[in-house]
C-alpha cells in the first residue's frame, strides 16, 4: 500500500492520534503525554506553531512551539519556567526566538526521516517569522547508560564527534543545532537523562534586525564595474565628462555600486610631466578632493553608491593612495591603500594608510582594499570576521604577470572568506606620463566555489584590455547559506586554537 505523508497544522481534532503517538513515543515516561485542554489552548494561542505530520491522514508525529522573548528568560530556565508552567502564559508574539516545547514521532513510523521534515517546517516557520532562531531544551536519554563513567558534558562531547549514539542528540546534531549549554534539572522525572538536558540552539541565518526598514533588505545587489580607457584627457574637465559618463551609464542598468580603477585619474599628471614622478603625483593630488566631490554629487543624483577607484593625495605633507566611498545618500568615507607597492614607494614616495575597516551601505556591508592589498589574506581575513560581504578592489597592473597576481589573489579571498570579490582596473596606455607607461586588465566579479554559485568562480568578466563596462548581479543570501550549509566552512573552520589573525593598531 501506498503512503501518503503530508505536513500540515495540528488541529483540536487530532487529539487522540495525537494522544496515541506520544504515548508510544516516550514508553519510559508512563502518563507524560499532553491533555486535551491544553493542547488546544497551544492552538488557539499559536496556531502556526503547532505542526503535526500525517501519514495517510493519521497523526503520527508533531512539533511544538510557541514565541518567548528570550531575554527575560537567559539561558537558566527550566522546562516549567519556560512554558508558565503548562499555561503557556510565557508566549509572545512579539517576541525573538521560536521555542521548541515538544517533538516526536510514533516508533513504528521511524525511519522514515519524519522527525527531519518536522525540524525543516520548523526552521520554515522561524524564517518567516523573522525570529533570530529555535530554542529547545533536549533529553539525552541514552546518559544513564554511562552516567556512573562520565559526566554530561563528556557523554555530549563523544555523542558530537560520534563515538557514541544517543537517539536525540545525535538527531539534533545532524539538524544543525548547537548545544549552549548543559541544564540541570530542567525535567526532573527524566530519568533516562538523568535530569539533564541540553540547551540547543540553532540560528536564523536570514534574521534581519531591523526587518521593518530599508536599509540591509536587498537581497541582489547589482555591481558596475569600469573598465577605464588610460587617455590624454584636454583638462579637469574633460576627464570629469568621461567620469559622469561611466556613471550615468552604469547607473542607467539600475546598478548598487559603480567600480573605478585604481589611479585611474593618472591621465592628468601629463600637465606635470615636466617634473620628476613624484612632483607630477603630487600634482595630479592637487585635484583629488574636487574629484571627490563630484563622486559625491553624482552619487545622490544618479542614485549609485560610488567606489571611487583611488588617487594619490597628500596629508600632512605625507603621500597616500586613497579610495572614496560615496553613498547616494550623499555620505562618503575613504580607506587608505595599506601595502604600496615597490614601485610606488621607490618612484612616488608613497606611504601606506594605518586603518582597515567594513564599510555599512544600504546593501550591506563592504569592504575596500587597492590593487597589491589583495596579494595578502589578513586583512581579508580581518573585514571577513567584521561582517564583509562584497569586496571591492580597485587595480592598475602593466603587465599581464602582474594582474595575474592580483585576479589570482581576488579568487582566493572569495573563496576563503566566503564573500564576492569585485576587481576593476584600467587599460591602454599613456605615453606622455612617466611611470605609467602600460597598462593591462580584465576585470571581473568573482564568488565563492560551491554548488550554488558558476562553477567556474567567475561571475562575470570584461573582454581583456578593452575600455567597457560590466554589469552583474550577486545574491546575499546565497553567502548566508554558504555559511551555514555549504560543502565546506572556510571561515568557520579556522583552528583558532592553533594560529589566529590579530590587527595590532
Amino acid at each position: 500500500m501506498t503512503e501518503t505523508i503530508d505536513i500540515r497544522l495540528l488541529t483540536a481534532e487530532d487529539y487522540f492520534d495525537l494522544k496515541e503517538s506520544m504515548v508510544s513515543a516516550y514508553p519510559d515516561m508512563a502518563g507524560s503525554y499532553w491533555r486535551e485542554p491544553t493542547i488546544s489552548r497551544l492552538i488557539s494561542l499559536f496556531p502556526e506553531g503547532q505542526i503535526a505530520i500525517t501519514v495517510n491522514n493519521k497523526v503520527v508525529g508533531c512539533a511544538l512551539s510557541i514565541i518567548v522573548n528570550y531575554g527575560k528568560f537567559g539561558d537558566e530556565h527550566t522546562y516549567e519556567q519556560i512554558t508558565g508552567y503548562y499555561t503557556f502564559n510565557t508566549h509572545d508574539p512579539k517576541g525573538d526566538i521560536l521555542y521548541g516545547i515538544e517533538i516526536f514521532v510514533h516508533p513504528d513510523y521511524r525511519g522514515k526521516r519524519l522527525a527531519r521534515r518536522l525540524y525543516d517546517a520548523r526552521k520554515t516557520l522561524c524564517e518567516r517569522l523573522n525570529l533570530r532562531g529555535i530554542v529547545a531544551g533536549g533529553r539525552i536519554p541514552n546518559y544513564e547508560k554511562y552516567a556512573d563513567e562520565m559526566s554530561p558534558r563528556e557523554y555530549i562531547e563523544k555523542v558530537q564527534d560520534k563515538e557514541l549514539y544517543d537517539p536525540t542528540l545525535t538527531f539534533q546534531f545532524s539538524n544543525d543545532f548547537l548545544v549552549k549549554k548543559i541544564l540541570r534539572n530542567y525535567l526532573p522525572h527524566d530519568e533516562s537523562s538523568k535530569g539533564f538536558a541540553t540547551l540547543l540552539q540553532w540560528y536564523n541565518i536570514y534574521y534581519e534586525k531591523d526587518a521593518d526598514t530599508v536599509r540591509y533588505n536587498k537581497s541582489t545587489v547589482r555591481i558596475g564595474l569600469v573598465q577605464w580607457q588610460m587617455r590624454d584627457y584636454r583638462n579637469l574637465d574633460g576627464f570629469l565628462e568621461q567620469v559622469e559618463y561611466f556613471i550615468d551609464a552604469v547607473s542607467d542598468y539600475g546598478s548598487d555600486f559603480v567600480v573605478f580603477p585604481e589611479l585611474f585619474n593618472a591621465p592628468l599628471m601629463a600637465e606635470f610631466n615636466q617634473l620628476d614622478p613624484a612632483g607630477a603625483i603630487r600634482g595630479v593630488a592637487r585635484y583629488t578632493e574636487q574629484i571627490r566631490d563630484e563622486f559625491v554629487r553624482h552619487a545622490v543624483s544618479y542614485n549609485v553608491n560610488i567606489i571611487g577607484g583611488s588617487m594619490p593625495i597628500v596629508i600632512d605633507e605625507q603621500l597616500y593612495n586613497i579610495c572614496y566611498l560615496c553613498r547616494r545618500d550623499g555620505t562618503y568615507d575613504h580607506y587608505i591603500k595599506i601595502h604600496p607597492t615597490p614601485s610606488e614607494v621607490f618612484a612616488w614616495g608613497v606611504k601606506g594608510g594605518q586603518e582597515l575597516k567594513v564599510f555599512d551601505t544600504d546593501c550591506g556591508k563592504i569592504g575596500i582594499q587597492i590593487c597589491y592589498d589583495v596579494e595578502f589574506p589578513e586583512p581579508s581575513r580581518i573585514l571577513s570576521e567584521q561582517g564583509m560581504q562584497i569586496l571591492f578592489v580597485p587595480f592598475l597592473t602593466d603587465t599581464q604577470h602582474a594582474y595575474n597576481r592580483v585576479r589570482f589573489c581576488a579568487q582566493a579571498r572569495a573563496v576563503e572568506m566566503e564573500c564576492y570579490v569585485a576587481i576593476a582596473g584600467c587599460v591602454g596606455n599613456l605615453p606622455k606620463v612617466n611611470n605609467m607607461d602600460l597598462q593591462y586588465a580584465q576585470s571581473a566579479v568573482f564568488t565563492p566555489s560551491d554548488f550554488a554559485f558558476p562553477v567556474t568562480g567567475i561571475k562575470a568578466d570584461a573582454t581583456p584590455n578593452t575600455e567597457m563596462i560590466v554589469v552583474a548581479d550577486v545574491d546575499l543570501v546565497l553567502l548566508k547559506e554558504l555559511n551555514a550549509f555549504g560543502s565546506v566552512h572556510t571561515k568557520k573552520d579556522m583552528r583558532k586554537d592553533l594560529y589566529e589573525v590579530k590587527w595590532k593598531k
